[in-house]
């Protein structure tokens, strides 16, 4: 592992022999419901413990790609802000004595009031982890959650918390630029091999890297949010449990969504007529989800379907056919289906609409300093929207799937576990 000391290899090398803990969306909302001091220090060991492991797979992975992918320039920038947040995490100092010892006196023993619920295999992986180990790990509900009376803790508790907070949303705001970095390390590789394909093993790697991706930032994302729960973004929110909503309300997302397709399809192309986009979904239908994740996803769907019938129609057209979004709700899924008249997608391509870098827009080349989020990056000429949302959905059990009639248009089924219950797809 070159560019680093011998000493922080080998660290790294010794988190990655150890297995990663998943969690599922409801043991982090039942965690998560009016935390104390005392809770959100245990939140704390459990990131404190579990992130460094993650990050450090990744790192070996990164190190370990093939065909010199893991020597393009963005793929090393990549590599390297793991590598710094990994350090960073390790080097963190534990809770003291003092402030352990005082949460330990506050914990319920035994813990026979309130117990984590257990998890489900996640439906979308049904493959054995790639990692074994023979470390031993202790089990979720061991890690990740005590019962913490409400009592008096010294105020060194809430600083540590503070403290932590302050070096995740460091870390946070470092990997922000990762999916757009690591797809242009992809462009770089594909023009030094001379091809415009991905292979097969490249594609798989992608889509754990992303996976693992979304598992960290919901991590640190959730842990920030508990911890600032009480000031300005949902501070009249009861709804919230950090980034989750217990009560998502399905047709007030679908619909900004919608609103907001509709307004960078008209931007995009200056249209003066933008297509229609009708929604069917019960007013009142709600359940547990991240909303920024569920609006994502169909923005996503719908960004594709207005282009698709744009492009079909033209853009001087007086008239467009209306894309239909149709939710509906089951005992296990919410699914929404997402129905255009664009033209559909030719059998021979089905499958590789889900492959990385498989687009019909230029793929544009990013200044080796962008740094924003896949949520505002530009990712329309990358090919990633269709891969990146079809990960979203099955992070939390769910998944996404096309039926495409060539010709005439194309479905998208994205379904969505209510249940909540899904751990999260570790490897």
């Amino acid at each position: 592992m070159s560019g680093i000391s011998r000493e922080l290899a080998s660290k790294i090398a010794h988190f990655a022999r150890f297995p990663q803990t998943g969690v599922s969306l409801r043991q982090m909302v039942e965690f998560g419901q009016n935390p104390s001091q005392g809770t959100l220090l245990r939140g704390a060991q459990f990131l404190h413990d579990e992130l460094p492991i993650r990050l450090a797979h990744r790192v070996v992975e990164l190190d370990s790609l093939p065909e010199n992918l893991n020597q393009m320039p963005s793929v090393l920038r990549v590599k390297r802000m793991y590598i710094d947040s990994f350090n960073e995490l390790i080097n963190f100092p534990k809770a003291s004595e003092r402030i352990r010892e005082a949460v330990k006196e506050a914990t319920v023993q035994g813990g026979r009031d309130r117990h984590l619920p257990g998890n489900q295999p996640n439906p979308a992986f049904q493959e054995p982890p790639r990692n074994s180990s023979s470390h031993w790990i202790p089990s979720i509900q061991h890690r990740y959650h005590y019962e913490v009376k409400p009592t008096e803790l010294p105020v060194e508790v809430s600083e540590y918390n503070r403290s932590f907070v302050q070096a995740l949303e460091k870390i946070k705001r470092r990997h922000d630029p990762v999916v757009t970095a690591l797809a242009q390390g992809v462009v770089e590789y594909k023009q030094r091999m001379k091809t415009h394909k991905i292979d097969n093993h490249v594609q798989h790697f992608l889509d754990r890297f992303y996976l693992s991706r979304i598992g960290i930032r919901m991590l640190i994302g959730q842990q920030i949010e508990l911890n600032q729960h009480q000031q300005q973004k949902h501070r009249q929110q009861n709804d919230y449990v950090g980034v989750i909503c217990t009560h998502t309300r399905v047709k007030e997302v679908v619909q900004e969504a919608i609103d907001n397709a509709r307004f960078i399809c008209g931007d995009y192309y200056m249209l003066m007529n933008v297509p229609e986009i009708e929604l069917h979904c019960p007013k009142e239908l709600e359940f547990m989800y991240v909303p920024s994740h569920l609006h994502h996803m169909v923005f996503e769907l719908l960004k594709n379907s207005l282009r698709a019938v744009v492009e079909l129609c033209g853009d001087e057209a007086d008239h467009y056919p209306t894309i239909k979004v149709v939710v509906a709700e089951g005992n296990e899924d919410i699914t929404i289906k997402v129905s255009d008249e664009g033209g559909g997608i030719p059998r021979s391509a089905m499958e590789q609409v889900w492959t990385y870098m498989y687009t019909t827009a230029q793929t544009p080349m990013l200044d080796p300093e962008f740094d924003k989020s896949d949520f505002k990056a530009p990712l329309a000429g990358f090919g990633y929207g269709l891969p990146l949302s079809r990960l979203y959905a099955r992070y939390f059990g769910g998944d996404l799937k096309l039926i495409s009639m060539e010709g005439y248009g194309t479905d998208a089924y994205l379904h969505l576990s209510r249940l909540s219950d899904n751990e999260e797809p570790l490897a």
